[in-house]
């Protein structure tokens, strides 16, 4: 089956669980998966036997589709991922894994099928799972501090408010996106994710009002 072809399945947002961590750059997996469930209508509910939140959504036909918070924290995310792919028979390439991405800048995206992990824990720890490295990714641009001694203090603060605003308008570009996604048009997708955000326009300066000639005294 081409990679075209193929329709997502499972939706996994990577983050850490508790209200501690809700607002931290590590948690904008949790973000988008969030977003996704208020579009669709779906509801999550906490499953033991796959260790997080799960929400399913089905429309006609199609398979179900499956939301997926790990709560296991992030070194762990695996386990959650593969319990539930193995249980509902998915296959990896019709897995989409959505994560924090130090690599890039806020308000930017890369959605890509495979590759390493980058340093990043959650992916480290799915790819382990799954055995193979051939799922979806949609990386969100986070930023750096700039020295790598600072990534963990980094990733588990809450992005400053500038960052916030870029984060969650490149979280709502993708969520627009989500129709291309549904249908396994990844190649329109990428077009579309991966495409830099225009800078916005300058404001133009106000016209001046032109000065009439001085009002003369009237006698």
């Amino acid at each position: 089956m081409t990679a075209a072809a193929t329709v997502p399945r499972l939706i996994v947002g990577l983050g850490n669980p508790g209200a501690g961590y809700a607002k931290t750059r590590h948690n904008a997996g949790f973000w988008f998966c969030e977003g996704l469930a208020c579009d669709l209508g779906a509801h999550f509910s906490f499953e033991s036997r796959f260790h997080g939140f799960v929400a399913s959504v089905r429309e006609g036909s199609r398979p179900p589709l499956w939301l997926l918070m790990p709560q296991t924290y992030m070194n762990r995310s695996g386990q959650s991922v593969v319990a539930l792919a193995r249980f509902y028979r998915i296959l990896p390439d019709e897995i989409l894994v959505i994560h924090d991405d130090l690599d890039l800048p806020p308000g930017q995206m890369r959605l890509k099928l495979g590759g390493g992990s980058g340093g990043h824990n959650g992916l480290k720890d799915t790819t382990a799972h799954l055995g193979v490295p051939d799922y979806w990714r949609l990386r969100i641009g986070i930023g750096h501090p700039g020295d790598r001694d600072e990534v963990t203090n980094y990733v588990l603060k809450p992005p400053r408010q500038e960052e916030r605003v870029s984060i969650l308008e490149a979280i709502d570009r993708a969520l627009a996106a989500w129709p291309l996604l549904a249908n396994g048009d990844w190649e329109k997708a990428v077009q579309r994710l991966n495409t830099r955000p225009k800078p916005p326009k300058p404001l133009k300066p106000l016209p001046e009002t032109p000065s009439g000639p001085a009002d003369k005294e009237t006698p």
